[in-house]
């Protein structure tokens, strides 16, 4: 399900990057942004993988190790929002202008 947002959020910044017409160093951090919200979410889905194969029941470690996984990609995701707003919020506010 997170993938699917990610991959839907991915279309939406790179075709939105595309129209707004982005300078070189603009798509550096757009790309960046991206593959680390890509990279926590992939690292997440192991480490919950990992930690479903060893510790089948429950057990409280087991679900802090999720749950701060899944913190680090809530973590990346606002800052990639933080990026996302610094380098297309003025151009969507100049265009509503």
């Amino acid at each position: 399900m997170h993938l699917q947002f990610h991959a839907a959020a991915t279309v939406v910044v790179l075709g939105l990057g595309l129209y707004l017409g982005l300078a070189r160093w603009e798509w550096v951090a757009v790309v960046v942004a991206i593959g680390a919200v890509w990279s926590a979410e992939l690292v997440n889905t192991a480490v919950e993988t990992l930690v479903n194969l060893v510790s089948p029941g429950y057990h409280p470690l087991a679900g802090r190790a999720k749950d701060v996984a899944a913190g680090a990609v809530l973590v990346m995701a606002v800052a990639a929002l933080a990026v996302g707003l610094l380098i297309f919020g003025p151009k969507l506010w100049a265009l509503l202008a």
